[in-house]
């Protein structure tokens, strides 16, 4: 008997490997601090979203089918994004963001751990090698890239409108540490901040 696309739906196991495994990225930034908290329980709302829209129930295309009477092709929220007009091209954008998503975070995270959270307050210095010479922040941009790789990979109704919400309030943090950060290493992170920027790399905005 030929499969067809709803065989796919109604994978609950999947949905809870694929939120456990994407959610572990959390766990590379001080999810410790209040600050924290909203952007990254909108970052694992955002999977969890994803994920059940992928693998549980395509909700959007329930939404659309309600309210208009009518069911969309696949590919136009809900199934790989436009994959009737550009295959499967969406699948490998989106995968391409996500690997250099978790490339960010990892190395963000190790010279970010190595010269200052695994130090005593007070006795950490401020990075500016490694990844950190091109991107303040590449951990913020390393869970923007890989939630964008599942939009451009499978965009669905919630995704859309939760995207900017999400890069909205890792800017916010971004600006929130950054303040801190000049109180704590003063002209010396002034200067570093005026040589790089915030989420893109610096030699490509140059």
């Amino acid at each position: 008997m030929m499969s067809t696309v709803w065989d796919y739906y109604g994978l609950w196991w999947a949905v809870a490997i694929w939120v456990l495994l994407y959610g572990l990225f959390i766990f590379f930034i001080p999810f410790y601090k209040k600050s924290h908290i909203i952007p990254s329980s909108a970052y694992l709302a955002f999977i969890v979203a994803f994920a059940v829209e992928m693998y549980g129930l395509p909700f959007s295309m329930y939404m659309i089918s309600w309210l208009f009477g009518f069911i969309l092709p696949v590919g136009v929220f809900w199934g790989h994004t436009l994959v009737l007009y550009i295959g499967d091209l969406g699948m490998y954008a989106g995968i391409l963001l996500t690997l250099i998503g978790i490339f960010m975070i990892v190395f963000g995270w190790k010279d970010v751990y190595m010269h200052y959270w695994s130090k005593k307050k007070g006795e950490g210095s401020l990075v500016k090698e490694g990844i950190y010479a091109y991107v303040r922040h590449p951990q913020y941009t390393g869970l923007l890239l890989i939630s964008l790789g599942m939009l451009v990979q499978w965009a669905t109704i919630p995704l859309l409108f939760m995207w900017p919400v999400l890069a909205i309030l890792y800017y916010r943090l971004a600006k929130k540490e950054e303040l801190s950060m000049e109180e704590e290493f003063g002209q010396d992170y002034t200067d570093y901040k005026n040589k790089t920027y915030m989420f893109l790399p610096y030699r490509l905005r140059k």
